[in-house]
């Protein structure tokens, strides 16, 4: 199977969105990374319902909705019905992380779970069958431009032979610090999605940073 491209829309200039969304239509890109942040799960605040039914009036591909707030349950619906496709939210934010998983499912997206650099792989070894993707973050969430973060590799190997073990199709995204100097070594690893925000939209030519990131095992063979 092909790995994906999804450029982060929180490495984009804010102040011609639309011609940044259109830049990945146009592009060999596969999704569109969304990253929503409320100021309490992480330092930060970011894009709400409106940027999100905008960017969907806007994008033609999948908008893959990373949830980076505390209790997205009481929101997960709110981000389907403005446009998520898939929607991820953090095991870290969820003590009933299995009824938020099965609220997604039922309201019509794929659904996936973050977990943070600390966060053991073992932490959602109970909800792998309920599970279309895990995000592996390879930065301490809540801003962009941070360098990746190595220990990373390994956790994603982890991760890859127990979906092996219960043969499991369930997406592995690496979000954070992704970009050329590193997306061979994470896919060999076992990723199948590379969140690339800084990478591609401070690249001086996004649409080719994209199609490097997508063809950059074209003429390698996986171990």
């Amino acid at each position: 199977m092909k790995h994906l491209i999804a450029p982060s829309l929180l490495a984009s200039d804010f102040g011609k969105l639309n011609e940044e969304i259109q830049l990945v239509n146009d592009s060999e890109a596969d999704w569109l990374h969304f990253d929503v942040m409320d100021g309490h799960f992480v330092p930060n605040i970011s894009f709400g319902f409106p940027i999100l039914k905008a960017a969907k009036a806007v994008c033609t591909k999948p908008i893959d909705v990373h949830l980076m707030i505390s209790n997205p349950e009481l929101y997960v619906q709110r981000y389907i019905d403005a446009g998520a496709d898939v929607v991820t939210v953090h095991v870290e934010a969820c003590p009933h992380l299995h009824r938020v998983l099965q609220m997604i499912h039922e309201g019509g997206a794929k659904a996936g779970v973050a977990l943070n650099p600390h966060t053991s792989v073992s932490s959602i070894e109970h909800v792998l069958e309920d599970l279309d993707l895990i995000c592996l973050m390879s930065v301490n969430p809540g801003f962009g431009g941070q360098k990746f973060i190595y220990q990373t590799i390994p956790k994603i190997r982890e991760l890859k032979a127990r979906l092996v073990e219960r043969n499991l199709n369930c997406h592995i995204e690496i979000d954070g610090g992704v970009g050329l100097q590193n997306a061979e070594q994470i896919l060999k690893a076992g990723a199948t999605v590379l969140v690339a925000g800084s990478a591609v939209f401070r690249s001086d030519n996004p649409r080719e940073t994209i199609k490097e990131l997508k063809h950059c095992l074209d003429d390698t063979i996986l171990a």
